[in-house]
């Protein structure tokens, strides 16, 4: 009988989004464009008697207990020990709430043999993001690979796909609380006013998009800024990490710029969504 499941699911950095208010959380979301990367979260899923997460960073568990999960877990009537593991920083526009929800749930669906589909899976990962506001687009995006620009809101809307061979670089500055920005009208006002209504067509084209909205959307904190201001004297297409105070670039350089402000993240372009690692008796 098997008693552990493991999966994996991408992380995902948007880059600019505009919310879309649905009846129902199925059809609220954002759309917008963002890169889904090769690093996400790690989850490992036992059964037990009464559902307990833990959140485990760089090897070091950080916080215990995850609303969004449990009330996934709820919703699908099961209890289990979860435990989300990543390298990347929390809180800092990784997507990482949406990664740790798809393969928490990814895990679930076969340890108990649910009979979910990938569609079922992001459905209510998607559903417990709206509901617990720590993400909008971060789901739909993470259900495949590559650089995405999303046409509507939800898991099943029209998403545009390309896979560049070259990698963004990151380094964080802290989190930055999701949650409050989607629930501050003021900041929702600001973003939908500073969207950029076309697709990227490169990478480059993704990094240039987002650093006009992140500039006019008023959510660029003074550390990030600096950042920003280091890479446009060096001309490397940069922008802020959506939600988190980090800062995301492309080109050659930017590794070595990045590094003068923190500890800099390779991230190669994601080609698929998430898997099941392994399934343990």
């Amino acid at each position: 009988m098997v008693r552990t499941a493991v999966a994996f699911s991408p992380g995902h950095i948007s880059g600019y989004f505009r919310r879309i208010e649905g009846k129902e959380p199925s059809e609220t979301g954002s759309i917008g464009a963002g890169v889904v990367i090769d690093e996400g979260v790690r989850s490992t899923v036992t059964p037990a008697a009464t559902t307990s997460v833990r959140v485990v960073w760089q090897g070091r568990v950080t916080t215990t207990g995850s609303p969004p999960i449990e009330y996934a877990l709820d919703r699908l009537g099961v209890s289990a020990h979860v435990t989300t593991g990543c390298r990347l920083p929390i809180g800092a526009g990784f997507g990482l709430s949406a990664a740790a929800l798809i393969a928490t749930l990814t895990a679930v669906n076969h340890l108990f043999d649910l009979g979910l589909s990938a569609d079922d899976v992001a459905a209510r990962a998607h559903e417990a993001e709206v509901v617990h506001r720590t993400g909008l687009g971060d789901v739909a995006a993470s259900q495949a690979g590559g650089v995405v620009c999303r046409m509507g809101a939800g898991i099943h809307a029209e998403i545009i796909r390309f896979y560049p061979d070259e990698p963004l670089y990151a380094v964080s500055l802290g989190p930055l609380s999701t949650a409050s920005v989607l629930s501050s009208p003021g900041a929702m006002a600001r973003i939908e006013a500073a969207f950029p209504d076309r697709c990227p067509r490169d990478l480059a084209d993704f990094c240039r998009l987002s650093r006009g909205f992140a500039d006019a959307s008023g959510l660029v904190a003074p550390e990030v800024q600096r950042v920003l201001a280091a890479c446009d004297a060096a001309g490397i297409p940069a922008s802020m990490t959506m939600l988190g105070n980090g800062v995301f670039a492309c080109g050659d350089a930017a590794g070595e710029v990045l590094s003068r402000s923190g500890d800099v993240y390779r991230l190669d372009v994601a080609r698929r969504g998430a898997y099941i690692i392994e399934m343990k008796p």
